[in-house]
């Protein structure tokens, strides 16, 4: 799709509905002119473009970082024309049935045939409001989450007044259900919190063998889905991008679900959800506010979530998006399969590389590896990590990773061969989220081993 010109569209349309109006004159005080604007636009594209990274490119294979998707940029920035606040039907009509339908897209997604939900500004709030509700169905006892979980959860804790027990991993970095029962048996925990893809290496907990446990011990269970929630949509689908669908189905009946459409939903950083399955939790809620909710008898989104105002100009970006690439297997999933693929087809060339080792199959779309060192040691990894970082970044025809920090322990499970002469080491770790990188990953593959070759 030509972005600029749907761009002028989105100007022009909601320019045409202003003048169904009367007219009126702007402020003097809003007066800006275009030399003065032209200077100051120029600084802010130079420094966007001169102190940043290519999150676009495919050679860019560092954080969860890649554009929107061009439906997305129309959606927000037309409605962002408007700026509606979705917190209350008086702030955002349109928007705010834009958001129920998306989140009721992706309840669907998850198998749910009830929920409560809405959308939030980020993953990490999604989970307060989950561990909100979770305190309040079971006060006074605690949060149980694997320690590679993401650190918003501990933090979450601390904000809550709730006490946090983090459970040892096994050798894939999923939470280890017998380390969990001995949480469990102290009675200490109300929720368990299982991750659907860590952002670390994108490890998916055991979730349907955990069900056992959430009806032995009468907990609830938190899936906090906000990077891998969408791959649910490759559960049990043909080819090697098709996942094992056992922990995707067992979502549907966990009691709550964080998703970040910002990650792999297309959507603009500023758009994560939140769902419950049981709708009744909308009662820890409930409040009233004096000057908001008056135009309809209708919930308002604010009644049912933590935070008041938000942008209704994300709700309007997921809605198009889903207009188009629906949360299915035929449509956003042919964009996660992508990235599946890729993942998995670079791990194949790190298994038979010489100059790379594999640090974990991957489950999703993040590979983690180091360079082959000699001595075989963890300092060794280390420092030759760090230096393949820098230099990729550096290089004329440069490539773009990220760094993932494995304990002593974690690299003992699996590279029982590697000498443990410190406390831990720095792999390599790329997150192949664009599905662009399917058509690179060979060409990524050999500029690392060039930057991982002894010198």
């Amino acid at each position: 799709m030509d972005l600029q010109h749907w761009l002028g569209r989105a100007d022009h349309a909601i320019q045409e509905w202003a003048d169904t109006y009367s007219p009126y004159a702007p402020h003097p005080s809003l007066h800006v002119d275009d030399e003065r604007f032209a200077s100051a636009f120029e600084a802010l594209t130079g420094r966007l473009t001169k102190d940043n990274y290519p999150f676009f490119h495919p050679h860019y294979a560092g954080q969860m970082l890649k554009p929107p998707h061009p439906a997305a940029v129309v959606g927000h920035l037309t409605a962002m024309l408007i700026n509606p606040n979705n917190h209350a039907l008086d702030g955002g009509p349109a928007t705010a049935a834009m958001e129920r339908e998306a989140v009721a897209q992706l309840a669907a997604m998850f198998g749910y045939d009830t929920h409560l939900g809405h959308l939030t500004t980020s993953g990490t709030i999604a989970n307060l409001e989950a561990l909100f509700v979770a305190r309040e169905l079971h006060p006074g006892r605690g949060v149980a989450y694997s320690a590679e979980a993401h650190y918003t959860h501990g933090r979450m804790c601390h904000v809550l007044g709730m006490k946090g027990h983090p459970v040892p991993t096994d050798e894939g970095g999923r939470m280890d259900l017998d380390a969990l029962e001995d949480v469990l048996r102290s009675g200490d925990v109300g929720t368990v919190v299982l991750t659907a893809g860590t952002t670390g290496l994108g490890a998916v907990d055991p979730i349907h063998r955990a069900l056992a446990l959430r009806d032995r011990y009468g907990v609830r269970l938190h899936v906090d889905a906000a990077y891998g929630g969408f791959f649910t949509l490759l559960a049990g689908a043909d080819g090697p991008e098709g996942l094992a669908p056992e922990p995707w189905r067992a979502i549907s009946r966990c009691d709550s679900i964080v998703v970040d459409p910002h990650k792999h939903g297309l959507q603009p950083y500023g758009c994560g959800a939140v769902l419950f399955r049981d709708p009744e939790v909308g009662r820890f809620y409930l409040h009233d506010s004096p000057y908001t909710y008056f135009t309809s008898t209708e919930l308002h989104l604010g009644e049912i979530s933590l935070e008041c105002s938000r942008a209704g100009a994300s709700a309007a970006a997921l809605w198009l998006t889903f207009r188009l690439i629906p949360p299915t297997p035929a449509g956003l999933g042919r964009v996660l399969a992508a990235g599946r693929r890729a993942a998995l087809r670079w791990a194949d060339l790190i298994s038979r590389s010489d100059v790379l080792k594999l640090y974990q199959r991957p489950e999703l779309d993040i590979v983690g590896y180091f360079p082959a060192v000699e001595p075989a040691a963890l300092s060794a990894v280390d420092a030759a990590s760090a230096r393949v970082l820098t230099d990729g970044m550096s290089d004329r025809d440069p490539v773009f990773l990220s760094t993932l920090k494995a304990g002593r322990e974690a690299f003992a499970v699996r590279h029982p061969e590697i000498t443990a002469d410190v406390e831990g080491a720095r792999i390599l770790r790329s997150v192949l989220m664009k599905p662009e990188s399917e058509h690179h990953v060979e060409r990524l593959h050999d500029r690392v081993e060039q930057l991982a070759r002894p010198r």
